[in-house]
């Protein structure tokens, strides 16, 4: 059976990839920092599948988080970057310790997890690493205000994706998601929700599931490296 890892994968977005990738066939290492609990729980539905499935609680802000996750992770097919922050914040009033925690979660964490992990990776028959970004580091919307620090994070994740997949090939390809407005904010009101919906040309809001199946299909894409694929309802081109 394949092997993945994916950060975060106790809640939102990353409960919804683990549990789909272990539909797919994948026994999976689910890691968590605060929803432990939740990601016990993805685990139990995991076992549920016939998937080989574990929790690995690590914080992965701290300098040597990245590192102790991936000495628990000898075998690795695929890595799935999904653990992020998300903080909304006026630009005048972040200050660096906010700046410092969103670029240590969301840039520096996969960045060193996925370097730890890259003699697990290359050992794979088919090594894979899929970054959960954001569409609104190409394509603004509201109520993407106020959230500068999170979106710089989000960018420089996107870049690296390209970065990673020029240099680690052939033995590893390297792909983004970018969800649109997919489980949004509760920082989103009515209003804006509103406005959003009438400017998706498929007219919903996305769900968890729509960026799992996105994780799924490139985990399984054999010839795409360095891509973005945006989840986000054809927003980015309405």
């Amino acid at each position: 059976m394949p092997f993945a890892l994916v950060t975060g994968g106790g809640v939102r977005v990353g409960r919804s990839i683990a549990l789909a990738l272990g539909r797919a066939g994948y026994d999976v290492v689910v890691h968590a920092n605060r929803s432990v609990k939740e990601a016990a729980e993805v685990v139990k539905e995991l076992q549920a599948l016939g998937r080989t499935a574990r929790v690995e609680a690590v914080d992965l802000s701290l300098p040597d988080g990245p590192a102790q996750l991936a000495s628990r992770v000898p075998a690795l097919d695929l890595l799935v970057n999904s653990a992020a922050a998300y903080e909304h914040a006026s630009f005048a009033d972040i200050t660096r310790a906010q700046l410092d925690r969103m670029l240590s979660v969301n840039v520096i964490a996969p960045f060193l997890l996925t370097q730890a992990l890259l003699p697990a990776l290359k050992a794979s028959s088919a090594g894979c690493v899929v970054n959960i970004t954001d569409m609104a580091v190409s394509h603004a919307y509201t109520p993407t205000h106020f959230f500068a620090h999170y979106l710089a994070s989000k960018a420089a994740l996107d870049q690296l994706t390209r970065a990673w997949a020029l240099e680690l090939g052939p033995s590893i390809r390297v792909n983004a998601v970018a969800p649109g407005p997919v489980a949004m904010a509760a920082q989103t009101s009515l209003g804006q929700r509103s406005d959003i919906l009438t400017r998706i040309p498929l007219r919903r809001e996305g769900q968890p599931e729509d960026v799992a199946q996105a994780v799924v299909f490139l985990a399984q894409a054999p010839y795409i490296t360095g891509q973005t694929l945006r989840v986000d309802g054809g927003l980015s081109v309405a």
